[in-house]
């Protein structure tokens, strides 16, 4: 029997790379459920695991900020995992209200673990119940959309921003094709962050869309201590030579359909 498991999972080895917990299976000597990746290292980089969440509110309450401050990031930071709270920078009074939430897994396994384990936290459960019996009658929200990615080989982890910080700059890059994609991304781990870091373009974290409504794509946060310096260094990194020689190369041809863009300000309760 103990030959016959050793070829079973050999096999399963060889034909399906997992993520930890997506396939599960029976260890014959044992008869114990356990997870493909606990009898194997399936060799997965380590990165970060970014989860954006993009709430339009549906009213002025401060709801939502209070659930997320006094219950939720404190919930997912039993698991390990730390948010970032940001809203409009500046909003526009007819503008739609809006709150950018992310979180930062340090690995795929904890974004699959805490899914589960969230739902079976005593604390959690007891201290969002007024907000989830509030909400299903008066919604405070009217959707939110939620984007999974996985953190660039250059920057693999989230760089901290300072303590000074006050505008962050989320964009997300659309590209035409899975191909030009690639190639955006090659373009940022080879070149383009190098040149932020000499511009004075502050870094916090780059992803590759994984699942989001906008695909194929990518996102990435960076952070200016103010509106000058936000303007001064895009304008030392457009205007230098690098950038110049670098966005005329063929090989990063129509990698960028759509740019999205929008500046935040971090909320009192964020992490970052």
């Amino acid at each position: 029997m103990k030959t016959n498991s050793a070829i079973f999972f050999l096999l399963l080895a060889a034909i399906m790379p997992v993520f930890e917990g997506c396939v599960r299976c029976v260890h014959y000597s044992t008869k114990e459920t356990v997870t493909v990746s606990e009898v194997f290292k399936t060799g997965l980089p380590d990165r970060d695991i970014y989860e954006w969440r993009i709430y339009t509110l549906a009213d002025e309450n401060a709801e939502l900020d209070n659930f997320y401050k006094d219950v939720l990031i404190p919930a997912y930071n039993r698991q390990g995992v730390s948010v970032g709270a940001f809203t409009t920078f500046k909003p526009d009074e007819k503008a739609e209200k809006q709150r950018y939430y992310l979180f930062v897994y340090p690995d795929i396994n904890t974004f699959y673990k805490v899914q589960n384990a969230i739902w079976k936290d005593e604390t959690f459960n007891r201290e969002s119940k007024r907000f989830f019996e509030y909400s299903a009658q008066k919604p405070v929200y009217s959707n939110y959309e939620s984007f999974l990615c996985e953190a660039f080989e250059r920057v693999p982890h989230l760089l901290k921003p300072a303590a000074d910080r006050t505008l962050f700059e989320f964009r997300l890059y659309q590209s035409p094709n899975a191909e030009a994609n690639q190639r955006k991304i090659k373009m940022f781990n080879v070149e383009e962050i190098n040149l932020f870091d000499k511009t004075g373009v502050n870094s916090v974290c780059y992803g590759k869309v994984l699942a989001g409504s906008q695909m194929p794509s990518l996102i990435y946060l960076i952070w200016h201590r103010s509106e000058e310096t936000r303007t001064a260094a895009w304008n030392t990194f457009v205007n230098h030579e690098d950038w110049k020689r670098m966005k005329a190369l063929p090989e990063y041809a129509n990698t960028v359909t759509n740019i999205k863009v929008a500046l935040l300000a971090p909320l009192s309760y964020s992490q970052y």
